[in-house]
């Protein structure tokens, strides 16, 4: 399983961008991924940290994609482009108990 560290570098204007790196091993790749938010709430709703919900993120693009494949530099909302089941399996992987 591939080990997943984000980091907030920062925000402007209702956006906060994070740092991600994803480590497999011996290789790892850098994602830069901004949250406004819209998005976090809209998605996954009150009480979720945009660490979390960038961690879990990037947990269910790794099921479906390489490290490699992943972009370099997105909105988080890029990903409903492609994956549109993300809405509902996000909420779900950021439920808060």
């Amino acid at each position: 399983m591939s080990k997943i560290e984000v980091k907030k570098t920062g925000g402007n204007e209702g956006r906060s961008f994070y740092s991600v790196t994803v480590i497999d091993g011996d290789s790892s790749t850098e994602h830069v991924v901004t949250v406004s938010g819209a998005e976090l709430t809209g998605l996954v709703g009150e009480g979720v940290t945009g660490e979390r919900f960038v961690e879990e993120s990037f947990r269910f693009l790794l099921e479906r994609e390489s490290k490699e494949s992943i972009l370099g530099s997105f909105p988080i909302s890029e990903i409903l482009r492609y994956f549109p089941e993300y809405e509902n399996d996000i909420a779900e992987r950021c439920r808060v108990e």
